[in-house]
């Protein structure tokens, strides 16, 4: 499969982050979060939650999409400064459903880690859900180790054990 990384440009952009937010997040979260929960949002939603939330951070945070060879946005990162002293933060990484196994991901990590990097901070965190073991699986192979703090959060309203993993950004380029 052939992907373009670019960063995000237009409300169309947003739009089609909406869209593969929403379907990597109902495939992902299957069994771990309600049926109920995971349809409290549409694409539309998502589309529009993701415009205003690029309105304010646009000039500290970066989104990066993933684009094949027809112009289909098929995943996207976003990285930005972190609530964590001394680290920046991977706020997301969302394939859609189709594309997992491809590679795709992959690309995101690498791209993300190097827009991490250029933020200046030594290190960068990322929050997961404890149960959704595919994606754990992803970050460790991507050289993420879990740093063993936890938090509650909820996703539409329902609680969700979350663990945060660390990556040394030094090591992660010597």
């Amino acid at each position: 499969m052939t992907v373009t990384l670019r960063t995000a440009s237009s409300e169309d952009d947003l739009v089609a982050v909406g869209r593969v937010h929403q379907r990597s997040r109902v495939a992902a979260y299957a069994g771990i979060l309600s049926a109920s929960t995971l349809a409290l949002r549409t694409e539309e939603a998502f589309g529009e939650w993701w415009t205003e939330r690029y309105r304010w951070e646009k000039d500290t945070h970066r989104l990066t999409l993933a684009v094949d060879s027809s112009g289909e946005v098929i995943g996207f990162s976003y990285v930005g400064p972190s609530e964590t002293p001394g680290a920046v933060e991977l706020y997301a990484i969302h394939v859609l459903p189709s594309a997992l196994g491809t590679g795709v991901g992959r690309q995101l990590m690498v791209d993300a880690l190097t827009s991490l990097a250029a933020l200046g901070e030594p290190r960068a965190v990322l929050w997961v859900l404890e149960a959704n073991s595919r994606a754990r699986d992803f970050y460790v192979a991507g050289g993420w180790k879990p740093d063993g703090a936890t938090r509650e959060e909820p996703v539409n309203g329902e609680p969700v054990a979350q663990l945060r993993y660390m990556i040394d950004l030094r090591r992660a380029f010597s």
